[in-house]
């Protein structure tokens, strides 16, 4: 059965890690399981992830070999954290439509959440065989590299999505903390300029340049940017990020 794609509504949500969602995919009017699909697909669109999984379950009774109801009830369990089903979903979507990139490129973003990167890499370049000029799969890919130490590699597909989706803050954030990974500090520091000059709000940005900048020896530069990062960035999901630049603050006051 071929993969059925009559319109794409795009689900993109940032994940702390900065994955992107896949599509959810539309089904054609003629189906019996038109109906549920459709709502399974608003549920996901309005943020009720666990109503769109019990849609989505009632359209693959009517329809059993409905690849993109797998799809989209991978992506609502992805939302619920329900990694292991997530994935029991694409591969039955890969079994139906195994020449699609959407399951190969979700499945990437499930193993990436539960720490398979090995297999999340696997499946981000099986997609690109299907869908060479998608930025989100280059993307998400680089992340997976640099979560796995490989930093040239990182920044080879940073570099890819890039040129497919010019100017993006997300990719350029990135990118920065790839050239640090691979001692390029001068490169790092300007793609977090960057991104500041595209979106001044990413606070993470302030600390990607304290980092480049201390590399770079500018201790001075280095205090005013981790000071920035303090006052701007989120108290929950950057508190990691926070405590690392309290540190280095003081390491810092702490120097000759």
């Amino acid at each position: 059965m071929a993969l059925r794609k009559n319109g794409l509504a795009i689900l993109a949500i940032l994940m702390i890690a900065a994955l992107w969602l896949g599509p959810a995919l539309a089904a054609p009017e003629t189906d019996a399981a038109q109906a549920p699909f459709d709502q399974g697909v608003d549920a996901l669109t309005q943020g009720n992830p666990a109503l769109a999984v019990e849609k989505f379950t009632a359209a693959l009774k009517l329809d059993p070999e409905m690849a993109e109801a797998y799809i989209n009830r991978g992506i609502a369990q992805m939302k619920l954290e329900q990694w292991a089903d997530a994935v029991g979903d694409f591969d039955k979507a890969i079994e139906l439509a195994p020449q699609a990139s959407e399951p190969y490129y979700n499945r990437g973003l499930a193993y990436s959440r539960q720490g398979a990167f090995d297999k999340a890499l696997a499946d981000y370049t099986t997609a690109l065989k299907y869908a060479p000029k998608d930025w989100q799969i280059y993307y998400n890919r680089g992340n997976t590299n640099l979560d796995l130490g490989q930093a040239p590699a990182a920044l080879k597909d940073y570099d890819q999505a890039l040129k497919l989706h010019p100017r993006d803050p997300k990719i350029l954030y990135n990118r920065s903390l790839a050239y640090l990974a691979a001692e390029k500090p001068e490169k790092a520091l300007a793609d977090a300029d960057k991104v500041v000059e595209l979106d001044p709000n990413y606070a993470r940005a302030s600390f990607s340049r304290g980092q480049a900048l201390e590399k770079l020896g500018q201790k001075y530069e280095a205090l005013a940017a981790y000071r920035q990062f303090l006052k701007t960035g989120h108290p929950d999901t950057d508190a990691a990020l926070l405590q690392q630049a309290l540190g280095r603050i003081k390491a810092l006051e702490g120097s000759k």
